[in-house]
Parts: C-alpha cells; sequence; structure tokens
C-alpha cells in the first residue's frame, strides 16, 4: 500500500512541469473485503460505554463532515450512518457538517469531533497542527479501469462561451475556487495555474470561492465565473445530482485541462481517543462498506465505495510535494 502511495505521488510531481493528459497510477492491490454481516447488525466486538462516559448517549461521539458538496445531503447520509454505527457498536453517534473545511478541523482539534471525514489537505493541516490519526483511506471506482482506487484527480472546467482551451486563456479571465484548504479545488489548481505562469492572486479579472464542487460547477454553467476547478467530473456523479439538475451543463462547460493523482480523503481520529472506541469504529466501517445492501448512504456522503486502512504516515508523500511546490501545510496553521 505504501509504495503503491508513494508511486503516485510522485507523479504528482509532473504538474510542475503542466502535463494535460491523466496519468496512469499503478492499480491498488484492494484487500479482500471481510464477510458483510446485515445491514447495520450489532457487531460481536460492541460494548457498552460507562453512564456518562465518550460514546454514551450523553456524550455522544461527533464525526466531522466537510461540506464538500450539498450540505443537506451530507447531513442525510451522515446521519444514516451515524445511527447505522451506532447500532453495530452500542456507541452513540451524532454528526456535525462544518460551514468551511477549517471549521471541520477545528472541531476536531478542539476536541468537539472526535470522528473526521477531511478532505486530503484538511488532514495535512490537522495532522501538523493537531496530531490527528489517519485510519481509512476512501476508495473510488476509476473511469478509465474500473477499478476501486485510492487516488483521484482534479480538472479545469470552463463555460464554452469564454473561449478557454488551455491554461494560459486563463489570463485575464473570472475563475472559481473551491474552499481555501479543498485539495482538487483550491491548492492543486493554484501550483497548475503557477507552473503554467498564471499568477492566481494577480492575473484573473476577479476570483471568488464557491465553497464547494459543485457550486464551482454551477457557477461556471451560469457564466458567473468563466472557468472553475473541481474534483473529475462532479458534473456526471451520480449521488451529486447536476446533471439531473441541469441536464445540458456538459454543453455548456468543458473540462480542459485534468491534473494527475491526488490521494483520496478518508476517515480521521483525534489523538488520544480510547484505542477500543477506534478499533470498534474502524471495524464497523469497514463492514457498512462491505455491504451492498448497507453502503448506499456511504455513496451519497461522498461517492465512497469503499475503504482500505493506512498509516499514520500515508499522506506525508503527497505532503513532501507539496512543500517542493512552495505550499507547506506548517505555514498555513496558527
Amino acid at each position: 500500500m505504501k509504495n503503491h502511495a508513494h508511486t503516485a505521488f510522485l507523479l504528482f510531481a509532473t504538474l510542475l512541469i503542466s502535463s494535460c493528459a491523466p496519468a496512469t497510477p499503478t492499480p491498488l492491490s484492494v484487500p479482500t473485503p471481510i464477510s458483510p454481516p446485515a445491514a447495520c447488525a450489532k457487531l460481536p466486538s460492541a460494548f457498552t460505554p460507562a453512564a456518562g462516559g465518550l460514546g454514551s448517549p450523553d456524550k455522544p461521539l461527533t464525526i466531522a463532515f466537510v461540506p464538500a458538496g450539498d450540505t443537506g445531503l451530507i447531513t442525510r447520509a451522515g446521519t444514516t450512518l451515524a445511527d447505522c454505527l451506532t447500532n453495530m457498536t452500542s456507541l452513540t453517534y451524532k454528526v456535525e457538517v462544518g460551514t468551511s473545511y477549517s471549521v471541520s478541523i477545528e472541531s476536531m482539534g478542539g476536541g468537539k469531533a472526535q470522528i473526521g471525514f477531511l478532505n486530503t489537505f484538511s488532514v495535512l493541516l490537522a495532522q501538523e497542527k493537531y496530531g490527528i490519526e489517519t485510519v481509512l483511506v476512501n476508495l473510488r471506482t476509476d473511469a478509465t479501469s474500473g477499478k476501486l482506487q485510492d487516488y483521484y484527480q482534479g480538472q479545469f472546467i470552463a463555460n464554452k462561451a469564454a473561449g478557454i482551451k488551455k491554461i494560459v486563456d486563463l489570463k485575464g479571465k473570472t475563475f472559481c475556487f473551491a474552499d481555501p484548504s479543498s485539495t482538487s479545488g483550491t491548492i492543486i489548481p493554484r501550483i497548475v495555474l503557477k507552473a503554467n505562469g498564471i499568477d492566481p492572486d494577480k492575473d484573473f479579472k476577479a476570483t471568488q470561492f464557491a465553497g464547494s464542487h459543485n457550486n464551482v460547477a454551477i457557477a461556471v454553467y451560469k457564466g458567473d465565473c468563466d472557468a472553475g476547478a473541481t474534483y473529475v467530473d462532479v458534473r456526471t456523479v451520480p449521488n451529486v445530482g447536476l446533471q439531473k439538475t441541469f441536464p445540458d451543463i456538459l454543453d455548456k462547460t468543458e473540462a480542459f485541462f485534468i491534473t494527475d493523482s491526488i490521494p483520496n480523503d478518508g476517515v480521521q481520529y483525534i489523538k488520544g481517543l480510547d484505542k477500543k472506541i477506534k478499533d470498534l469504529t474502524t471495524e464497523a466501517l469497514l463492514a457498512i462498506a462491505a455491504n451492498p445492501g448497507a453502503n448506499d448512504f456511504l455513496r451519497k456522503l461522498y461517492s465512497i465505495e469503499g475503504f482500505t486502512k493506512i498509516t499514520n504516515d500515508y499522506y506525508k508523500p503527497f505532503g513532501d510535494v507539496l512543500k517542493k511546490a512552495g505550499i507547506d501545510p506548517a505555514t498555513l496553521v496558527k
């Protein structure tokens, strides 16, 4: 697993010399799924926490979700996940959808939330500032190989009426980023822009943070921004539903640049969380993901199709690449 991740992260360095062709990373070797239990059925390892203790009804475990998409959908799917975890573990969980990525980071840092579904760059920030522990990485089907992978790619999209065909055409245009801490919606696009001679702070007519990948795509579709940055491909992912709302979104927008591989987001725990709680929660999440009858809400949450375990240094190679590109998480935390 570590070798695969390291290879994918090194491939990402090609962004600095501007390649418009998608990378072809080495396929992830996904472990054989565990035998799925009945949907949300109690696990044999479930235990009841002490009255008033963390995980009890009086002191539920809080799961922090970043607002990467439709916050209403994230809240509904997250609540279903929390209820399922409660049934499986006998621990009590509740959800918190941050108003921004940084709010979710600070929620974990302050101990308000014990479990996180942070995006990739937020993980790096939270590790640097608060020492959070990474335990699972999300898996999604790669459109090219059709296999579950632990990485994804970003894209630049443009309104076709803006006449943008390549990065250099962005000069003097309006541009939408996602959240300031979004990996594929802000951090990586800024690297790509600078590598192609575009200063994101000076060379645009105007910029804005749309807040989520969905909002970026909608703004570009409507012409509020000439172009923007999202993950591949927010316009067509079924659970996002943009094609249903805007049937002609692919006719009015186009992707003109695809980034190299970015490690997926995943699941994290705060430093010092009881090992029994961590182990039981991880076991339950893996069981849910392996159960075709119970994992629909994971797809609706963040298009999650599976999990695989990772070590706490999983994101370090990617962080090292960012540092070489001039973006050091240590300098961005306060």
